[in-house]
């Protein structure tokens, strides 16, 4: 009975989830429209390049789609990041580790705002609309990085993954890759409608007081 009654609360709450973040993604898509314009401008004029990084990731039930993001890198910084890696044994073992590299050159300087304050990620509301996201979950992780999930995997790809989530408002980039896994793991296994406010509450802290907490 018990069990009865956690799959009921469970299946309305993932119902209430998915209809407040379409309609959260539509408000703030049209609240920050003229935000969106000015950043889309900055970024036209401050480096060569498309306005848009689309990146492929895995969302849930392992099938792809393109996250949606304001590009923050230069147009070569697949160059860039080859001719680091050839020369500097350290910065290889970091972006093997953590697939970032802290002070990254690739990174315009629109760009290093635009991470700080977590900006760039505001396009990814257009992922939320198109169903292949949702606002708060797991990581949206690159194919890259499906080995470093294990036997965790199938778990994790259970649920759509977040623009903000446990990893986002717990250190980011700071923490190691291990440290990544367990959180998305743990919130897979435990999500709820509170836990999804205090992560709601605690990004606002995270963007309007960043500080050092990852967002490179």
């Amino acid at each position: 009975m018990r069990n009865l009654i956690r799959n009921i609360s469970l299946k309305f709450y993932k119902s209430i989830k998915k209809f407040l973040d379409l309609l959260f993604s539509l408000l703030i898509l049209i609240v920050t429209l003229p935000l969106f314009l000015i950043i889309a401008l900055l970024i036209k004029l401050s480096s060569r390049g498309p306005i848009f990084f689309l990146q492929e990731r895995i969302g849930k039930n392992n099938i792809t789609f393109k996250c949606i993001k304001f590009r923050t890198m230069h147009p070569e910084a697949k160059d860039i990041l080859k001719n680091l890696l050839i020369k500097d044994d350290n910065l290889k073992r970091e972006f093997e580790e953590t697939h970032k590299i802290k002070n990254d050159p690739r990174i315009t300087i629109i760009g290093k705002l635009l991470r700080k304050t977590s900006l760039d990620e505001l396009p990814q509301f257009i992922n939320v609309l198109k169903d292949e996201m949702s606002i708060i979950g797991p990581r949206p992780i690159v194919v890259d990085e499906k080995i470093k999930y294990g036997k965790n995997l199938s778990k994790v790809l259970s649920v759509k993954p977040g623009i903000t989530g446990l990893w986002q408002v717990s250190g980011r980039n700071n923490l190691t890759y291990k440290k990544r896994v367990m959180l998305d793991l743990f919130y897979v296994e435990n999500y709820n409608i509170l836990m999804d406010i205090k992560i709601f509450i605690r990004t606002f802290g995270v963007i309007l007081f960043p500080l050092d907490r990852g967002a490179y």
